[in-house]
């Protein structure tokens, strides 16, 4: 007589991949639509997926990244929109939209960065075309600086960064503290890549922490800044454009020096021809005084 209660799988059984929590039935006053699922986390993974003609041709493609939550799970997905020529000119310094899309396809999310050379600033919406904040890059000389602003422009978070936010060995942090006695809250944290990955894509993982009971619009500021962060310092567009204008600078040089060769033997030919000339000349007259 088979039980009634559950069967639990043999051992070597494959285990179904479990998709994520349901939003709770009651739904918080103020969540935007599709983002209730992160009144229940209290940190989220950011994977940017590895594009395969980047690392063949060095061409900066859209960058595209899975959000994940604690155990691996894919609860969105976002798509950077830029123009090809913005990509691979300005590099970390443009313009672009990223869409942020839920399991269903669905935006829930849009980020908006305007093309700056300097203070750099990204806008949140959620849902489409209602601002729930924005983060802005403070002066500083050497030390990465953010704000965390309201959809009104008040300050309520800061990031603070790294002396050196490059460094290939180890993670790299960036605290995220509130405005009483600057206390760390959170952390965005750009997680080590493999060496293999690191020579032959700019890919990159975070990890961003916050509290469990932080305000899920905030919670969406900072995936935000987490994108904005990425581009600016790990991100390595523009390089394909140096490396031309470096390969046109090396085939001028080696043009110019294939040039004097040429210039200089027609210029000894003109010296000897001179010289003949000025000997030819003393040879008649000392003929005349003869």
């Amino acid at each position: 007589m088979n039980p009634s209660g559950p069967i639990n799988p043999t051992p070597h059984q494959v285990q179904p991949y479990a998709a994520p929590a349901v939003p709770p039935l009651v739904i918080p006053y103020g969540v935007p639509p599709g983002l209730e699922y992160l009144t229940q986390i209290n940190q989220v993974l950011i994977h940017q997926k590895i594009s395969i003609v980047e690392m063949l041709t060095g061409f900066e493609t859209n960058n595209q990244y899975e959000i994940k939550n604690s155990i691996g799970q894919e609860i969105y997905h976002a798509k950077e929109k830029s123009d090809c020529f913005t990509r691979n000119i300005c590099g970390s310094a443009r313009g672009f939209q990223m869409r942020i899309t839920d399991n269903m396809g669905q935006e829930v999310i849009r980020l908006n960065r305007p093309m700056r050379c300097c203070l750099q600033e990204i806008e949140v919406q959620s849902p489409l075309g209602v601002t729930i904040g924005y983060v802005k890059q403070d002066w500083s000389f050497f030390l990465p600086r953010f704000s965390i602003l309201g959809p009104n422009y008040e300050v309520l978070l800061k990031i603070h960064g790294p002396f050196l936010p490059f460094k290939c060995c180890g993670d790299v942090n960036f605290e995220v503290k509130g405005m009483i006695d600057e206390k760390p809250i959170g952390r965005i944290i750009k997680q080590r890549s493999g060496f293999i990955k690191k020579c032959f894509t700019d890919a990159t993982n975070f990890c961003i922490q916050f509290p469990l009971d932080m305000d899920v619009k905030m919670k969406t500021v900072l995936m935000g800044a987490c994108f904005l962060i990425d581009i600016m310092f790990f991100d390595k567009g523009g390089q394909l454009f140096l490396k031309l204008l470096k390969e046109d600078k090396i085939v001028y040089r080696q043009h110019n020096s294939d040039k004097k060769p040429h210039i200089s033997e027609r210029q000894n030919q003109e010296d000897a021809c001179i010289k003949r000339r000025a000997e030819d000349s003393e040879w008649s007259l000392a003929e005349r005084h003869m």
